[in-house]
């Protein structure tokens, strides 16, 4: 599972391990003490939470109870979508690190440009603000990267154009048939890292006949193909499951995927329902 040691060097010379352990939609209590304790166990170093995954108090316990270092596992959470006062992010802040149980984050992003329940409005003074306050909690130490969630292009470029510190990363909803070209493009110019979370569409790539194709030919998983997929495009990608063999087997990607399959895979269009990519907290 030598993925998992594999790491990306982030624009501020951070480097975060290429794949991480999401935990969206991971109740809080035993099965996500018991999921992130697995993942850890099996050599993941990096888990993925979130405010508003409720979750945190579980992720930090199992983190703790691995019995690795704190600078051992790379940990992120994220600002609720909903928080757009600046004075209320550090409030929000210390609720994460004190739920994990930790003293500093590896990466913080704002969840969400917009609160979840009014999805696609615009909110760039707010962004701006927040994003400022971020940035002092970066300049503190207490996070070492900051970072973005579910951004388009025009709320990154309204970030860099008002703000000091360029976002290490924006996480989207991306996945085979569904790769925000767009948003991809931006990103890369400005050295923005994508992170991919719901890399399997929720689901949905499991049942496409093409992408099973290409993975019986490499004599791996369709979940396997899509993990990899991510990966060889340069971009970091975010598995969640709660069962062993499944958080061991988004892991064992000891294979490459060959340009001609790669290139087949980059322009299907028809993998899954049409995702819009802010749709879910992921």
């Amino acid at each position: 599972m030598s993925v998992l040691t594999d790491t990306i060097t982030l624009n501020n010379d951070v480097k975060i391990p290429a794949i991480g352990f999401g935990t969206w939609q991971t109740p809080n209590g035993p099965i996500a003490y018991k999921a992130v304790k697995t993942a850890l166990d099996l050599g993941y170093r990096h888990i993925d939470t979130a405010y508003a995954y409720h979750n945190e108090e579980s992720v930090g316990k199992a983190i703790k109870d691995s019995g690795l270092k704190r600078e051992e596992v790379f940990i992120t959470s994220k600002l609720p979508g909903e928080v757009k006062n600046a004075k209320q992010v550090t409030e929000y802040f210390e609720s994460t690190i004190n739920s994990l149980g930790v003293d500093y984050l590896d990466l913080y992003l704002i969840h969400a440009p917009w609160p979840w329940n009014k999805i696609g409005e615009r909110h760039d003074a707010d962004n701006v603000a927040v994003w400022r306050e971020i940035e002092k909690l970066y300049q503190a130490g207490k996070i070492k990267s900051i970072g973005v969630s579910n951004f388009d292009v025009h709320d990154l470029q309204n970030l860099l154009k008002h703000t000091d510190i360029v976002p290490v990363v924006n996480q989207i909803q991306y996945y085979v048939g569904f790769t925000e070209p767009k948003i991809v493009q931006f990103a890369t110019e400005h050295h923005i890292k994508i992170e991919a979370y719901s890399p399997l569409a929720t689901g949905d790539l499991i049942h496409n006949a093409k992408v099973k194709a290409i993975a019986d030919h490499y004599n791996v998983s369709v979940p396997q193909v899509a993990l990899k997929f991510v990966l060889q495009n340069g971009a970091i990608v975010l598995p969640k499951a709660t069962s062993e063999a499944h958080i061991k087997a988004n892991a064992d990607l000891d294979f490459t995927i060959s340009e001609a399959d790669m290139a087949t895979l980059n322009a299907m269009t028809d993998t899954a329902p049409a995702h819009f990519h802010n749709e879910t907290q992921g």
